[in-house]
């Protein structure tokens, strides 16, 4: 019998993700304008090999003219994605799709003890999640970036590998960057410092290729959290976003928002040092994360994808209620039911106030009844 579950998973596993692909190639065939993110990594990869700027006010030139988005990611990601460069424009969402789906598959595989049909079936049900099937209709890496991240944590702890893939997932999106203090934390220093070391290398790297682009982009777009939209936006799930609603976008919102957090730090970190002494590896991976969404100062819903190995853990220890309460929170889709856009958030009233910074204020609430439990649990020990 575990013989039949070993062979059925990949093979499921396999089949989601050529399903994935194929409604990409169906998307390319037709003509339908799905990803646009995705069109975006595409194009700043192109953009950096026909040796034009990447990081300039126009629109970029190598993208698709139904999409109008900026490349916002550090100078290294444009080398990364230089493979979809490869690939026919329409094709670049079904790829980034399948590779997702993947990601998706082998993130439930390591985040708790299910294997072969449950794999498959638990990578179906987190689709439903709002985080996981907007990532995936925007053409995100969001899911990418979590499995780097949680086979890192996880699977090579202890190699001489660890820590590389945090750094390649750093050198993509900043906010990874959480993950190289979470290894310092939790006492994995040369991880730590091999995550730093890849991440700097790959900007040397670029600093080398592209240095009027790689300066621009740390001195201007990588501390400019408007130039990747606006951050009052009901969509963007930070203690930034709160904040600049409920002040409608005070110059005092950013210095309060990391405030706040700096508050929420000790008892997250504090929680963080517990749970990894008593070997809750994941659990402690899971409270970085939700604290890194909270301090970033523009976490899109998208990136909330962490959803996935907290609900598949809860499920591990048979918490069933909790996994099911926290699977229907992300599956409501409550931010998307609230009013907003344009200056509709700064006229929310306190019944409009908590549907719309819902993940915000789990997390944080979250992250506060764990250290409390934590600390009464300590106390009479």
């Amino acid at each position: 019998m575990t013989t039949l579950r070993s062979r059925a998973e990949p093979a499921l596993v396999g089949v989601l993700v050529l399903g994935a692909f194929a409604a990409g190639v169906a998307d390319w065939l037709a003509g339908w304008h799905l990803g646009a993110d995705s069109a975006v990594y595409r194009a700043g990869a192109l953009t950096f090999l026909q040796g034009d700027a990447v990081y300039t006010p126009e629109r970029l030139t190598t993208l698709p003219s139904w999409v109008s988005l900026p490349f916002t990611y550090p100078p290294a990601a444009a080398l990364l994605f230089v493979p979809l460069a490869a690939l026919p424009s329409g094709l670049t969402w079904g790829v980034l799709a399948a590779a997702s789906v993947l990601s998706l598959a082998v993130v439930v595989r390591v985040s708790g003890w299910f294997r072969g049909w449950a794999v498959a079936g638990l990578t179906v049900a987190a689709l439903g999640l709002e985080p996981v099937w907007k990532t995936i209709f925007l053409g995100q890496i969001n899911l990418v970036l979590l499995a780097l991240v949680v086979v890192d944590v996880l699977v090579l702890a202890g190699s001489r590998s660890s820590g590389v893939l945090i750094g390649v997932a750093a050198a993509v999106k900043l906010t990874p960057l959480i993950f190289v203090a979470h290894l310092f934390v939790t006492g994995r220093w040369r991880d730590g410092l091999r995550a730093l070391a890849t991440f700097a290398g790959l900007q040397a790297v670029m600093f080398a290729l592209m240095p009027g682009d790689a300066a621009r982009y740390w001195a201007e777009a990588a501390f400019d959290p408007h130039r990747v939209g606006g951050v009052s936006w009901i969509f963007n799930q930070s203690l930034g976003g709160l904040v600049n609603r409920l002040s409608h976008e005070a110059s005092w919102s950013t210095a309060v928002a990391l405030a706040v957090g700096a508050v929420l730090a000790a008892p997250a970190v504090w929680l963080v040092r517990r749970l990894h002494q008593r070997g809750e590896t994941l659990a402690a991976l899971l409270v970085t994360a939700f604290f890194g969404l909270l301090v970033s100062p523009v976490s899109w819903s998208h990136h909330w994808v962490w959803a996935v190995p907290l609900i598949v853990l809860l499920a591990s220890k048979a918490r069933w209620v909790w996994a099911g309460l926290v699977a229907a929170f992300f599956a409501s889709c409550v931010v998307m039911l609230v009013p907003n856009g344009g200056d509709t958030e700064f006229g929310w009233g306190p019944e409009l106030f908590v549907p719309g910074n819902a993940y915000v204020l789990a997390a944080a609430l979250g992250i506060l009844g764990l250290a409390a439990r934590e600390l009464r649990l300590r106390l009479i020990s």
